[in-house]
């Protein structure tokens, strides 16, 4: 175990019932493993969650915001029991004195989650499931609301996916119970799933005020999000769509909504994202419009899960897309950040200030709010960064990815023999396949996993820019796009993209425009 996990457990630890086995996520108060069950447990499932909250080493200052966190989550869960909500089993505190930085830590055990709708988005931003999943969503916020609690952090990644299908509300430590129309707070939230009332609201002694209709801007965001792929106000970061609330509130720009959000949810969305917390739908309306929009569903949602088999050669590169997997699945259950080391999904934490975002990673080189799906943000940019050459950069590799085959891991053209996400030949793979630059021993065959197709794509582009002639009419970018589908000889002997390319050399110029932020333009 790493020393950058807020609370180091040894795998095999044993905790009452419980045996602490693959880590799972960590933040600055707490850190989460998987867990089975080795004793006798009475109406305890065979695995849960285990959230292990640091005791005295750290300030007291610190410590004291911790337990009120905890205080926040515990009281929740243990007065609230609905299907909507995320359980929690027991509360047990370690009795290790032989193990100091152990002893006397409490450990929440929770119910363990097939993954999260963070996760499920990155595989899939417009899942299938969106319309059932938010019809649930909706369901959570009417039994919590219904119940006398504000959730104060409704976002994607706090919402669990369960192996039936089903969805629980997650993450409770910012929840607050409402004394009359108000509850009160501590001052983090999500900026992009905070209402603009509440963006530069001042924060007294008590934290932030803050009403139900906090949560139902929350949803009116994430249903446009679920329903579109897109947040529903325009900018490139948190920030500038911080911004655009702000303008929006105070009547200096209208909400402009997605065209691809269906009819029946553009007035549901229009009604949680009102100027003012006084127009906003309340939660019990909210639900049953929710309801008459999804319909009698049917979609439930599935999971990316990884391919068996194969080696990944390129192991820097999948150790960050095994990283990203990781963090949106783990983020599920709360947590701020992961170590480099960690895998797994579900769990718990509380360092809202920490967040690490694999759908804004890179944000200042590729464009976040355009579609290019957070799965692979970091393999596309880190790939770029491993090219010395500058035209190879994450809007080219995304804007290639998206015409040659729309982000689809499992692409499989057998009359032009080639598959992936990069549309690899077989036999030409194989040249581009290591990272030290020798060709594999024997072609390999498909699928070929998004770890090493993008890889092998950055090499050969970086490889194809220096051997086009420097007079070559055009984007270079585009040149080398072009050099891609056919080679850099062609593009050479052409003068320039080759007339039978010309339609793939448009829309890459066109998706090279919208990948690139405007701080680049």
């Amino acid at each position: 175990m790493t020393e950058a996990y807020a609370v180091p457990v040894p795998k095999g630890y044993r905790v009452g019932v419980w045996e602490v086995r693959e880590p799972i996520a960590t933040g600055a108060f707490g850190s989460v493993y998987a867990a089975r069950r080795v004793g006798d447990g009475t109406g305890l499932p065979p695995t849960a969650a285990l959230k292990f909250l640091p005791t005295g080493t750290a300030t007291p200052r610190r410590l004291t915001h911790l337990r009120e966190l905890i205080e926040r989550e515990v009281e929740l869960y243990r007065r609230l029991r609905h299907p909507r909500l995320v359980r929690m089993y027991q509360t047990l505190t370690v009795d290790d004195p032989g193990r100091p930085d152990l002893d006397g830590a409490t450990v929440l055990v929770l119910e363990r989650a097939e993954g999260s709708l963070s996760a499920l988005l990155a595989a899939s931003p417009r899942p299938a499931a969106g319309p059932e999943l938010l019809r649930q969503i909706a369901e959570g916020l009417a039994q919590l609301h219904g119940a006398g609690w504000v959730h104060g952090d409704l976002k994607p990644a706090n919402v669990l996916l369960m192996a039936d299908g089903s969805v629980r509300l997650a993450d409770f430590n910012m929840a607050a119970e409402l004394e009359g129309t108000h509850a009160y707070t501590p001052a983090f939230s999500t900026p992009d799933y905070t209402p603009p009332e509440l963006l530069w609201t001042e924060i007294g002694e008590r934290g932030r005020r803050i009403r139900p209709s906090a949560d139902v801007w929350a949803f009116g965001v994430l249903a446009h999000l679920v329903l579109t792929g897109a947040f529903p106000l325009p900018g490139a970061t948190p920030a500038a769509r911080r911004d655009a609330a702000a303008a929006y509130a105070r009547g200096a720009d209208e909400l402009r909504l997605s065209p691809e959000l269906p009819d029946g949810w553009r007035e549901i969305v229009r009604a949680c994202l009102t100027r003012t917390h006084q127009q906003r739908i309340g939660g019990a309306a909210l639900l049953r419009r929710v309801t008459c929009a999804a319909g009698p569903g049917g979609h439930t949602f599935r999971l990316p899960r990884p391919r068996p088999g194969r080696r990944l050669r390129r192991w820097s590169v999948a150790a960050v897309l095994a990283g990203a997997v990781a963090a949106v699945t783990a983020l599920a259950y709360g947590t701020g950040v992961w170590p480099g080391s960690g895998a797994g999904g579900g769990g718990s934490g509380s360092d809202a200030t920490a967040n690490v975002s694999a759908a804004a990673y890179g944000a200042s080189e590729l464009r976040t709010d355009r579609g290019v799906p957070p799965a692979y943000r970091l393999l596309i940019v880190e790939t770029a960064h491993d090219c010395d050459q500058e035209e190879v950069s994450p809007v080219l590799i995304a804007a290639m990815l998206k015409v040659e085959s729309d982000f689809d891991p499992d692409l499989s053209d057998p009359d032009n023999n080639e598959y992936g996400i990069a549309r690899w030949t077989p036999r030409v793979l194989r040249w581009w396949m290591n990272e030290d630059g020798t060709p594999g021993e024997t072609v390999p065959e498909p699928p070929f996993p998004p770890a090493e197709s993008i890889p092998a794509m950055g090499r050969y582009l970086c490889w194809i820019a220096p051997r086009l002639h420097e007079d070559l009419p055009g984007d270079r970018r585009v040149l080398i796009a072009a050099a891609y589908r056919t080679s850099y000889r062609t593009v050479n002997a052409t003068g320039g993209v080759p007339p039978d390319v010309h339609a793939y050399a448009d829309r890459i110029a066109h998706f090279l425009e919208r990948y690139t932020p405007e701080s680049r333009k």
